[in-house]
């Protein structure tokens, strides 16, 4: 099977990685995988998708997201696979108008509970003409399912109807053992000396919440305690003038973005996501592969993999984070009871149940395309 994988760009985040860990994967099952990015920007992601897989042919069809010429570009390379996969909302919306040109089958993957669109009423319409173009959406957790139905409404909501029977959940997963056997990123360790660190692997996204994390800090010893924040993105820089109006930016490290970050996960002492949404966070279920204690917002997302396993601070209170992070500094038994609740809870979502699923979606829409 020939299959295209259309995403809006190789930058770190949880879409992009999970693109560049199902390719491989996908390819050995004997499918002709191929990725199209609507930014071709050179990116470490994009780096070690070639290196991993050579033989991959990547389409790049600029450096913007919204460019209405894609449509033409991707109508043009679709007609060569049987497959084309989308993530992320501009490759959705733009695949679907580009499949008015060809029979191509269509299949895309919700990576998240809510989106700013989602708001806009008048877009609605929209949205639910592009998905009714897919002959399969699958969400990565049963959350981000449930919303999804709850904002299409009608049909998509009616267990007998054909656009109900479209939707299904396929949880994201990861390569669990890549981490928990990762050696601790030794710089990391020489730095933060006695301190214990607090780690967020997550881009600087409206998304996500690293504010929480910084007033954490301002609650806790800072002669015990620093933050680690691995990603970019543009509130980066917000987040760095909060950290200096409190006054803990000392204790503060901005680690950039990071191709090591099994590494960097396997040096941190306690590993936290602080979001206002999410989908199902594959940095949720990496934090939990590394033998560490995981702790998570309140939130769509993040609740339904941590619950009962790592734990949950409500959203937005650092108070309550801060003092999640004392008792487990501070109580060996309970650190390391959390610490394994929390692998046992990983090795769910292993990936190999993942492309299992995938691949499982693939062959029905072929054999049984509804579009």
């Amino acid at each position: 099977m020939r299959i295209l994988q259309v995403i809006t760009s190789l930058e770190m985040g949880g879409a992009e990685t999970l693109v560049v860990n199902l390719i491989p994967r996908l390819r050995a099952l004997g499918h002709t995988v191929d990725l199209c990015v609507f930014n071709g920007t050179e990116t470490p992601l994009m780096q070690r998708l070639r290196s991993m897989c050579p033989e991959v042919k990547i389409y790049s069809l600029g450096r913007g997201v919204y460019n209405p010429v894609y449509i033409l570009k991707l109508a043009k390379i679709m007609r060569g696979y049987d497959i084309v996969h989308t993530h992320n909302s501009s490759p959705q919306l733009f695949v679907a108008l580009a499949s008015l040109y060809n029979t191509t089958r269509l299949v895309s993957t919700e990576h998240n509970t809510s989106n700013r669109k989602r708001n806009w009423k008048w877009y609605r319409p929209i949205e639910s003409w592009m998905y009714g173009r897919y002959d399969h959406v699958i969400c990565i957790s049963e959350i981000a399912e449930e919303k999804l139905r709850e904002y299409m409404g009608g049909e998509w909501l009616v267990n007998s109807s054909n656009k109900y029977k479209r939707i299904t959940t396929i949880n994201n997963g990861i390569d669990v053992g890549v981490i928990s056997e990762a050696v601790p990123c030794k710089n990391l360790l020489e730095l933060k000396g006695n301190r214990k660190s607090i780690l967020m692997v997550a881009g600087f996204r409206k998304q996500k919440n690293q504010d929480t994390i910084i007033r954490a800090l301002k609650l806790l010893d800072q002669n015990k305690f620093e933050i680690w924040f691995a990603g970019l993105g543009e509130r980066m820089e917000v987040v760095r003038r909060l950290a200096v109006s409190l006054g803990v930016d000392k204790c503060v490290r901005f680690l950039g973005l990071r191709t090591d970050i099994p590494n960097v996960l396997r040096a941190a002492d306690i590993i936290v996501m602080s979001s206002h949404w999410e989908g199902l966070s594959l940095s949720n279920v990496e934090g939990m592969s590394a033998h560490r204690p995981f702790i998570a917002s309140d939130v769509n997302g993040l609740r339904e993999v941590t619950k009962g396993y790592g734990l949950l601070f409500p959203h937005e209170d650092a108070k309550v984070l801060a003092d999640e992070i004392n008792h487990l500094s501070s109580d060996e038994a309970y650190y390391n009871e959390i610490a394994e609740r929390c692998y046992n809870r990983a090795l769910e979502f292993d990936i190999n149940r993942m492309v299992s699923g995938y691949s499982f979606v693939y062959n029905d829409v072929i054999s049984n395309g509804r579009r």
